[in-house]
């Protein structure tokens, strides 16, 4: 991965901004590679048949957020990160030590 991919020396914009689909690929975990060999080839199949390139755009950002999440927390963590949302959402229970919004407020002195 180049210094500009993940935001170094040299890059402008967020890290993964400017990210080829072979940079994005190579920063995903294995499962979500698959994920994004499917979307990609389907987007550039609809962009050939409809003379647009939108949808790969779309797709590419898509992807280029998930890889600076996988790259910025490694990839155990960023599924560390996915099984813990996967768990609230099941339970419909927060984390231990987590706060309600109003609650961060007030401890931050902001009031309402």
């Amino acid at each position: 991965m180049t210094a500009a991919v993940a935001g170094g020396a040299g890059s402008s914009g967020p890290p993964f901004a400017n990210a080829t689909p072979a940079d994005i690929r190579a920063a995903l975990t294995s499962e979500d590679a698959a994920r994004f060999d499917e979307h990609w080839r389907a987007a550039m199949q609809r962009a050939t048949e409809r003379l647009d390139l939108a949808e790969v755009h779309q797709v590419l950002e898509h992807w280029r957020r998930i890889a600076w999440l996988t790259a910025a927390r490694g990839q155990d963590g960023y599924r560390r990160m996915l099984a813990g949302a996967a768990e609230t959402l099941r339970t419909r229970t927060s984390p231990a030590g987590s706060v309600s919004w109003s609650q961060l407020k007030a401890e931050l002195g902001l009031g309402e």
